[in-house]
């Protein structure tokens, strides 16, 4: 997502939710929903008034306490202890850990439904989740460079930077200035599909730097079947937005 112009902050009580509101240099009115906080973020134009948050707000009601409810119904993910037989996510697949004790240099290799973890003898836990993070991010750096080099041409633009790292509300942004950028770490666990409709949409920001008809337009063009792979992603975590 672009970066914009923030020029207040307040928060409203609006149908007993708490309403963080953020007036930006944005021309719509843009709500996001953090159930494990039940809290709402809205970012509007600078010259809505309180009233009209409210009554934006109050008619995504039926939305918002969807999300919250689904959230509630989720079982609670229990914490990973990175040992043989835990489920970890690649690529849209849970693959079985293995982990292998040898006096070599840590690696993880893919071998059909088994994720095989080496490490050497008497590794901690906290070890051995900075290796699987490091090879999630050695896994997007391979593959979005592809996706960049695919679309760069269709779009007729010029990503000059990328990076990964971990973003709790966003899936990637965009610094249309530097032409730079940052995709979610969290993407590595995701089909690939959804991870090309991040490179898509935050490319596009290069040609359209607010989320107005017109970039949803470039959307369509681009990639036709965007809004059920947004759905897809949205709904499998709490980063509810782009």
């Amino acid at each position: 997502m672009a970066g914009y112009k923030l020029y207040s902050k307040s928060e409203l009580d609006i149908s007993g939710l708490k309403v963080e509101v953020q007036r930006k240099n944005v021309k719509n009115l843009n709500l996001r929903v953090y159930p494990a906080e039940r809290r709402v973020k809205v970012s509007i134009p600078r010259r809505i008034s309180d009233s009209e948050v409210a009554n934006f707000v109050e008619s995504k009601l039926p939305w918002i306490h969807k999300h919250m409810a689904n959230y509630r119904r989720k079982p609670k993910l229990q914490p990973k202890k990175y040992i043989t037989g835990e489920l970890h996510p690649v690529w849209g697949k849970d693959l079985e850990l293995v982990v292998i004790e040898m006096n070599k240099p840590s690696r993880i290799w893919v071998d059909g439904d088994k994720l095989k973890l080496f490490i050497r003898p008497e590794t901690d836990q906290q070890k051995r989740a900075s290796v699987l993070k490091e090879w999630y991010r050695k896994e997007l750096k391979q593959t979005i460079p592809e996706l960049i080099e695919k679309w760069e041409p269709k779009m007729d633009v010029k990503v000059e930077e990328f990076g990964v790292k971990y973003m709790k509300t966003r899936w990637g942004t965009c610094n249309i200035q530097a032409r730079r950028i940052w995709f979610n770490l969290e993407l590595a666990k995701k089909r690939p599909e959804l991870l090309e409709y991040v490179v898509v949409h935050e490319m596009v920001h290069l040609l359209e730097r607010l989320h107005s008809k017109r970039f949803y337009n470039f959307m369509t063009h681009f990639l036709p079947e965007w809004k059920s792979l947004k759905d897809e992603l949205n709904g499998k975590s709490q980063i509810l937005d782009c």
